[in-house]
């Protein structure tokens, strides 16, 4: 079981006038943020878990391992305060809670969807703070979606659990060593029990605010720069999502919950972009996988090279151009995904379906939220 490695929170590409709205994360490639060479260092953990796991006769654990590094190594792109390994660090025990969490009520609905709509709505509001502390929030949700997909005992949620925060560790241990901020790390792991009593302050604060808006009947609106409503938005959407992908049992249906959540931005025209350029995106990285196994049967040696060129692609291409970046991360998770002995084009096929769902169901969202919205506004008009 791999953690999807989402890097979803980053600098926004440059503003063209002449480039609609809704195709701007399909059309505007800012080459100027290409980090090819810089990343090589993330994506040596990576290699690294897969190695192991290879040679000692256990792909999936290396697999499962893998997808921590990967995942913990988009956090080095993120920031907490002045620390780049603050974010990586807790999110390396995000997910794997999260994981843990996702994996036993994956057992049942009635469980399992609340908690989906919980994560997401927590995901939310944490994005009215720094980006870091949104991208941690957002990778604890994916990790819940994917765990839920393999519904295990608590000691094989753990044993999974265990490998994701082993992957994530050795992806920030590396780090520290090759960017020289072991002075940091210091800091930070001295810091964290800190960090974690203002984030008990952070919650509380922040369910303070919606019991507040609860008790006077009265939500806030988006012009008053709440994150409230994007939060209840987005609470909403996994519910629903998660619900449809476990009615229609479908393999790898988390992708559509997934997917939702990704692309689901407070603004129609992001989220529009977002899911335009996603779903393209995942059909193109379908589409060459799809022709590069029916050109070449890949042992499980290449399959490991495979995936961590495509990590390296889609660490190097997050902040160019999100379309290109969803061919690769498709690419890398289709081949990860291969070393658990599922057909390369079955699993590609099924990526590609799932975003399409997911994207379209993140667009629907939106589009009520602005019906009722009109709505509303027509109704008190003829008031």
């Amino acid at each position: 079981m791999p953690s999807e490695s989402i890097g979803e929170i980053a600098a926004p590409a440059p503003q063209t006038s002449r480039i609609p709205a809704f195709f701007r994360d399909v059309l505007i490639f800012d080459w100027k943020k290409q980090t090819f060479t810089a990343d090589l260092v993330f994506v040596l953990p990576v290699a690294l878990c897969l190695t192991i796991g290879l040679l000692i006769g256990h792909p999936g654990a290396g697999l499962i391992s893998a997808g921590g590094a990967m995942t913990i190594g988009f956090g080095a792109k993120q920031q907490i305060g002045e620390s780049r390994l603050l974010p990586m660090i807790l999110a390396s025990l995000g997910i794997a809670f999260s994981t843990f969490i996702g994996m036993i009520a994956g057992h049942g609905n009635a469980i399992l969807i609340p908690l989906a709509a919980l994560w997401g709505f927590g995901y939310g509001m944490l994005t009215a703070r720094e980006a870091g502390y949104g991208w941690v929030g957002q990778q604890c949700v994916v990790t819940l979606l994917v765990g839920s997909a393999f519904p295990f005992s608590a000691r094989a949620a753990l044993v999974r659990a265990s490998l994701l925060l082993a992957g994530g560790f050795i992806q920030v241990l590396w780090s520290t060593l090759a960017l020289s901020l072991w002075s940091q790390l210091r800091t930070d792991l001295t810091e964290l029990h800190h960090y974690i009593r203002d984030e008990q302050e952070a919650l509380r604060a922040m369910l303070a605010e919606v019991a507040g808006h609860v008790k006077t009947g009265s939500l806030p609106g988006s012009a008053t720069g709440s994150v409230v409503p994007y939060a209840i938005r987005l609470m909403v959407t996994l519910a629903v999502s998660t619900e449809i992908y476990r009615e229609l049992n479908f393999a790898s249906g988390y992708w559509i919950p997934m997917t939702a959540l990704l692309v689901l931005k407070p603004a129609i025209a992001d989220t529009a972009s977002r899911a335009i350029a996603r779903t393209l995106g995942t059909i193109a990285g379908a589409w060459l996988v799809t022709i590069l196994v029916a050109h070449f049967t890949p042992s499980l040696l290449w399959l490991a090279i495979f995936t961590v060129i495509f990590a390296w692609l889609s660490y190097a291409t997050l902040n160019v151009n999100y379309a290109l970046f969803a061919v690769f991360i498709t690419a890398y998770i289709v081949f990860l995904l291969a070393l658990a002995t599922i057909p390369e084009t079955e699993i590609a096929h099924r990526r590609a379906l799932c975003t399409a769902i997911g994207g379209a169901l993140a667009l629907m969202v939106r589009l009520v939220v602005i019906w009722r919205r009109s709505a509303k506004v027509r109704e008190a008009a003829t008031v």
